[in-house]
């Protein structure tokens, strides 16, 4: 992925095939990214409680917030006692999980006998949020291998 914010400049391709795959790039990315914040609203600090009022609300009156955002808003947690995040902070804690690959060696000659790999165990927290994420339309994730 790109970084956090999604941004199409500069731009340094000097042919036009390049110049617009890269923007296609760019807004491919930004699409996935839409579609995780939609999916990891109840996680974030995002209001969960708009639901239909976004195709009917003045589109030039000033947004409010629901009583629940403005709960997770100021006590940094969300209604089930665990930490809000932002999208940054989601993905930092997603980056945690991780694959190590690990190799033993021979004790007759130190050469490598064995090669093996463990992933780590998402928290509940973890899980969450890419349980969330098979919502994406038909998004599958694929299983830890153990």
């Amino acid at each position: 992925m790109k970084t956090m914010s999604l941004r199409v400049r500069p731009v340094h391709h000097r042919s036009a095939d390049r110049v617009r795959a890269h923007i296609f790039l760019c807004m491919l990315a930004w699409y996935v990214e839409w579609h995780m914040r939609e999916v990891w609203r109840p996680l974030l600090f995002a209001d969960t409680e708009l639901g239909d009022d976004l195709r009917t609300r003045d589109p030039v009156a000033p947004a409010r917030r629901s009583e629940a955002a403005e709960r997770k808003a100021g006590s940094g947690m969300l209604d089930n006692g665990t930490p809000a995040h932002c999208f940054r902070t989601l993905i930092e804690l997603l980056g945690t999980i991780t694959r190590n690959t690990c190799r033993v060696r021979s004790p007759e000659d130190g050469k490598p006998a064995a090669e093996f790999e463990i992933t780590a165990r998402a928290d509940e927290r973890q899980q969450q949020a890419l349980d969330l994420l098979k919502g994406i339309g038909g998004l599958s994730m694929p299983a830890p291998r153990l």
